[in-house]
């Protein structure tokens, strides 16, 4: 079994998202900045999230998203199975047809058993639990920054330098010393 990006992404996101919530809707570009993930990658997991009912959207001004249910009853292998990432270590995807119309490969039942065990080590561990796991840590959740707004009673004028001839006859000088 490899764990894709996506997977490693989603589950990334979840804790973040669920460290901040309490403060209101998490952005994606809040949790796109902090965790150095791509924006639209990010909109494309919290679709697949958002569809499976771990996150709810909330849109307009103030928005952003918000577990879709308690930190306690999302597990691991909730978030990587809705982003369609496969915990599966078999070469046939668990079909039985490793080897084509040959039937299942010798080791077959080993990789079958080790996608059981993975499953149910993901199944065991809860988004709520990474969140306390990172909070024991000393992991600081910073308060919701306010809003910074650039307005002055009056306009600040800076004086514009251009480093270029301002006339026809002034660029053809410039050509001419050249």
């Amino acid at each position: 079994m490899r764990l894709t990006t996506k997977g490693r992404f989603a589950v990334t996101a979840m804790i973040d998202l669920a460290l901040r919530q309490n403060s209101g809707p998490v952005t994606l570009a809040a949790i796109s900045q902090r965790q150095q993930i791509s924006l639209s990658y990010l909109e494309q997991l919290f679709g697949k999230l958002r569809r499976n009912e771990l996150v709810e959207s909330t849109r307009g001004p103030g928005g952003g998203y918000t577990l879709g249910r308690k930190a306690v009853d999302i597990t691991v292998a909730d978030i990587i199975t809705s982003v369609d990432e496969p915990i599966d270590a078999t070469q046939c995807g668990g079909k039985e047809n490793c080897l084509g119309e040959g039937g299942r490969c010798m080791t077959h039942e080993l990789w079958a058993s080790l996608n059981t065990k993975m499953v149910e080590f993901l199944d065991s561990v809860n988004l709520q639990k990474l969140v306390d796991d990172h909070l024991a840590k000393g992991v600081q959740i910073e308060d919701k920054p306010a809003v910074k707004r650039a307005i002055h009673a009056m306009p600040v004028s800076r004086p514009v330098r251009v480093n270029a001839p301002n006339s026809v006859f002034a660029l053809g000088n410039a050509f001419a010393k050249s």
